[in-house]
Formats: C-alpha cells, sequence, structure tokens
C-alpha cells in the first residue's frame, strides 16, 4: 500500500496522477471547503465534496454511498480504475483520509490512492504551484466493488460490547470522549461507547508542518495508549472522517486495510 506520498512526489507527478481536494470543515468552523478550493488549491486538483458523495439517503452524515452511487460519483471526476489518485485536505481534521478509505472500501488498488502528507498547509508553505482554474474533466467509466469487511455496524459494536471481538478505538478529543465537552452536532448525548479506547487524531500529526508522524512514533503513540496494533481494531469518531486517520496510522504500521465504523458517534451518540 502507498498510503503516503510527500509534497516533492506530488510536484514531480502532478501530471500522471489524479488529483482530489477533499478538504471538509466542521459545522461550527464557518469555514466553506468548495468556496476555498475556488479561491486556490493544488494545479490539477479536483474539489471533492464529502458532503455531496456521501449516502444521500441517509440522515447520518458521511455514510458510505452505494457501489453504484460511487461508480457514478468517480466516474464523473474522470478518474478511472487505473489511475493513481492523490488526496489532499486544507481542514483541521484531515478529511482527505476519510476519501482514501472509501477508495480502499469500494475496491481501488490500494497501491493507487495515497493521501498527501503534510496536505495544503505543507504545499502552500513550499511554495508549489496552485491554480484557481477549474480543471476540465472527461467523464470515464469507473468500476467499484465493495471490501464489506472494513465497515462496522452499530449491531456489530453493541454485540462486541460482550463478546470483545474487536478493540474500538475513538478519534475524538479526550474532553468530547469523556463527556466534559459537548458535541458539534445538535441532538447529542455526550460521552462513549463502552468498552472502547480514545486516541486523539491530533497527536499522530507534527504540529509544524502538519505531517503525520513516523512510524516509530505512531507505534509509540498506540502503545502509550495501550492500544495493541497486533489486535483486530476498528475506529470511530464523530462522523466517520477523523476515524480514519487512525485508520490510515494503523495500516502505515501495520499493512492491514481499516475498518471502521460508519455511523461513529453520530449514530450511537443520537438522544432517543
Amino acid at each position: 500500500m502507498k498510503q503516503l506520498v510527500s509534497t516533492d512526489w506530488l510536484e514531480k507527478n502532478i501530471d500522471k496522477v489524479k488529483i482530489l481536494d477533499a478538504s471538509w470543515h466542521l459545522p461550527n468552523s464557518k469555514r466553506n471547503a468548495q468556496d476555498e478550493y475556488g479561491e486556490n488549491h493544488i494545479k490539477n486538483s479536483i474539489f471533492f465534496d464529502i458532503d455531496k458523495y456521501s449516502n444521500q439517503y441517509s440522515v447520518l452524515p458521511h455514510m458510505l454511498p452505494s457501489k453504484k452511487d460511487w461508480e457514478n460519483i468517480v466516474s464523473s471526476l474522470g478518474i478511472k480504475n487505473s489511475d493513481h489518485v492523490v488526496v489532499y485536505d486544507n481542514s483541521e481534521v484531515f478529511s482527505s483520509c476519510r476519501v482514501w478509505y472509501s477508495f480502499i472500501y469500494f475496491g481501488h488498488n490500494p497501491n493507487l490512492v495515497s493521501v498527501l502528507d503534510g496536505n495544503f498547509n505543507k504545499w502552500l508553505h513550499e511554495k508549489k504551484p496552485t491554480s484557481k482554474e477549474l480543471l476540465k474533466i472527461f467523464k470515464s467509466k469507473y468500476k467499484a466493488s465493495e471490501d464489506t469487511a472494513l465497515v462496522i455496524d452499530k449491531h456489530q459494536v453493541n454485540e462486541n460490547i460482550k463478546k470483545k471481538k474487536f478493540l474500538l478505538v475513538d478519534a475524538r478529543g479526550e474532553k468530547r470522549f469523556l463527556g466534559l465537552q459537548p458535541e458539534p452536532r445538535e441532538g447529542m448525548r455526550s460521552g462513549h461507547i463502552k468498552g472502547s479506547k480514545n486516541l486523539p487524531f491530533n497527536l499522530l500529526i507534527n504540529n509544524k508542518d502538519r505531517t503525520l508522524k513516523n512510524i516509530d512514533e505512531l507505534k509509540a503513540i498506540f502503545k502509550e495508549k495501550d492500544i495493541s496494533n497486533e489486535k483486530d481494531m476498528a475506529f470511530s469518531c464523530g462522523s466517520g472522517i477523523t476515524a480514519c486517520i487512525l485508520g490510515l496510522a494503523n495500516s502505515l504500521i501495520t499493512g492491514k486495510k481499516p475498518k471502521i465504523y460508519d455511523g461513529s458517534w453520530a449514530e450511537y451518540g443520537l438522544k432517543n
């Protein structure tokens, strides 16, 4: 798997890959990802609307779409099965990892989908090529398959509380996990799923350049939180976005594709 590519690698291969801007912001951030893309983005990149390209028939945010809808989405972006897709974002929650996971789930060659390490901030800091122009897209005929083992649902989560078949790791901040800080969405309880462990996603990120920490550092962080990478794991968060950062980090350590609780706390924490 080629989970990460560097800014230098992308600059060298900028005309050989398909680049997606998958920026997404929390509902209370007052930022508009598509407007920001229109103002400036990596040259040759296409905007990937995480809200629009999720399951539009679910009341829950960011749920995976159907296989047919995914094929239509990716085809409309002009991406072929043989393309190397590089995803980046300009977000505080590293939303590019969610799109990386979605491509993995829908059967894209895991060696041909990567996240840009350091994202747009590092790219800008290094004064690499950007643009305001919208790329002309030629529709493709993308074919998908589903790896359903990579998704955990609420029934499996509840069953696991008793049977403990896998470890559920929550990427939200510690205060949200402990119920000391309200959720950013209305109508949500505070707290966490019984038996889950907390690993806030920002612990995995280098503050200076927003790159992911190296593998040895990642291993040490998992170990410090008493999370064994040898165990079968699934990841959750608020709505399935930052869980994928933990999934990518664990994938770097183990080489395994990540399992995500797609509904996450947006489903489990709903007030009745």
